[in-house]
């Protein structure tokens, strides 16, 4: 698939946060060597991009037949790597990219066909315009450690279908699942050199990739690492996706059916340990609907089991990925307490706790000033608040600087759907959250600082291409009526054709018509005469 990967003789170590033991090392790419991966990627491009569609699926599809035969294997190393239990390794990372190369191999021709753009005018009646959607060339992919394995392998076969080659950048506390990545890819098999993978410093690699005229690069990060990217590559203006977080709202209505609610709150605040961008982080809770909701949320997340999940799965919530998440979180928390915020539950440790583990927990007793109300908190915290109807939990939840996903809970489909469009927000889910980006046809993105571009679905699909207008005259004509040489009458005709596309009544349309008609057949199919 690829040439011997340069290497350093530094490595990076792979420790289970929920074990404590390290189970992988793997010696970092040497970024010296940067351009002449680049150059081979482009090389190996310029073949992959003169291939159809139904050239380049066959090679996906053997990606996905490897992930589902080796599906159990593939989420023990996510497990490990990332600490979150197996089920949840299985069910959010390697079955969503079973998914994922199904839908784009399918969908990909279909989403990226070159479309015909109709005139916009009569003035323009001989145009016709064609748009197609040309492979960018190298993609650069620098993903995170939070859903180390969906989250960039989307975006690679995203890239793939689309014509690009890829060079993939996991994170750095995950980089077992970057290994990963290069066997499922290797099993698809690529032509050489089409997917680079590098192993070392995000801030390092992408300034390689910019220096090296990367494509374009889609990151999935931190807001302040965002913008960082966005300074660096306003200097070569490379165009960016952008995936920075998000501190989701989760409106419950007086009329929401509160046993689904507190089962999806439990879901999409607690899920790989609430490291998720698009989790639950604060709950505004109609006061009719306050009380029954937080008692019953309450007893569920004490029912909850927090520990070690990579060996066994009688566990529902894994451990916090690194250290300074953990510090986050703890932060978080006991800034809400001191401020007069109260725990009302916490979920029940099982098995050993030598991990980064923090218990599932339930604040209630709010308010907007806390840090877990500001700010992504990204750990198993839901912050739960009573307002007064729907209109100031939309208000409170539009107060925020993030705008990934949102939700909202009622019987009441059609209202539901009419408050949807008022927050402000990526996605708003319908009674579920937490799933969308499990959809391969639907887009993935936010607003605000959640970031820019837009990945998955057919828009994921045009990010990975560049757009080209291909325009050409369906009768050929010498000129057009605008071009050269300039007099008197050309500025007329001008005129006549404005008054002809836009008359003020039949009579000006019709005069019109008959002063610009001899005119236009003169300029665009007579020959210009220049005198020797």
């Amino acid at each position: 698939m690829t040439a011997q990967r340069p290497t350093t003789d530094t490595e990076i170590t792979d420790t289970n946060p929920a074990t404590g033991e390290a189970f992988f090392s793997i010696a970092e790419t040497d970024l010296s060597c940067m351009a002449d991966i680049m150059q081979r990627a482009r090389n190996a491009q310029q073949y992959w991009a003169k291939l159809s569609f139904a050239q380049r699926a066959p090679h996906i599809i053997k990606m996905r037949d490897y992930i589902v035969e080796n599906a159990e294997a593939l989420s023990k190393v996510v497990s490990q790597s990332n600490g979150k239990t197996l089920v949840d390794a299985l069910a959010t990372e390697v079955m969503p990219c079973a998914l994922a190369c199904n839908w784009y191999a399918s969908n990909a021709k279909k989403a990226l066909k070159p479309e015909m753009r109709s005139a916009g005018s009569l003035l323009f009646i001989n145009k016709r315009s064609q748009i197609q959607h040309v492979p960018i060339g190298v993609v650069g992919i620098i993903s995170p450690w939070n859903y180390p394995l969906s989250i960039p392998f989307g975006e690679v076969v995203m890239g793939l279908m689309a014509g690009n080659a890829i060079v993939l950048k996991v994170a750095a506390a995950t980089p077992a699942v970057g290994n990963m990545i290069e066997e499922i890819v290797a099993a698809g098999g690529l032509p050489d050199d089409l997917f680079q993978h590098v192993v070392g410093s995000g801030s390092k690699v992408a300034t390689a990739l910019f220096e090296n005229g990367i494509g374009k690069l889609f990151f999935t990060g931190s807001v302040n690492a965002g913008k960082q990217l966005m300074a660096q590559a306003a200097q070569t203006l490379t165009p960016l996706s952008l995936e920075l977080g998000g501190n989701d709202a989760m409106i419950v209505l007086a009329d929401a059916d509160i046993e689904r609610a507190t089962n999806g709150a439990i879901w999409a605040g607690f899920q790989n340990a609430g490291q998720s961008c698009g989790g639950v982080e604060r709950i505004y809770v109609e006061e009719a609907a306050y009380d029954a909701f937080t008692e019953l949320l309450n007893r569920k997340t004490r029912a909850l089991r927090h520990g070690p999940g990579c060996d066994g799965y009688d566990v529902d919530i894994g451990s916090i990925t690194t250290e300074g998440q953990l510090r986050t979180v703890q932060q978080h928390l006991e800034d809400a307490l001191a401020k007069g915020a109260k725990i009302g539950a916490q979920s029940t440790p099982v098995g050993s706790q030598n991990g980064l583990f923090h218990p599932a927990t339930v604040l209630v007793d709010v308010t907007e000033d806390m840090l877990t109300m500001r700010e992504e908190t990204f750990g198993p915290v839901v912050a739960v608040t009573k307002v007064k109807n729907a209109e100031e939990a939309i208000a409170r939840a539009n107060d925020s600087n993030l705008a990934l996903t949102s939700s909202i809970w009622t019987r009441d489909l059609k209202r539901g759907r009419e408050l949807a469009a008022q927050v402000e927000a990526g996605v708003t889910a319908l009674n579920d959250h937490l799933y969308t980006h499990g959809l391969s046809e639907t887009p993935w993105g936010g607003w605000k600082e959640s970031g820019l571009g837009r990945t998955h679905g057919i828009e994921g699909l045009h990010e990975m291409t560049h757009i080209k207008v291909v325009n050409w005259d369906l009768l050929p004509a010498k000129r057009n009526l605008w071009w050269h040489p300039h007099d008197e009458a050309t500025y007329r005709a001008i005129i006549n054709a404005l008054q002809f596309v836009f008359p003020r009544s039949i009579g000006s349309w019709i005069s019109a018509s008959l002063k610009l008609t001899p005119y236009l057949i003169k300029k665009m199919f007579g020959r210009w005469k220049v005198e020797e």
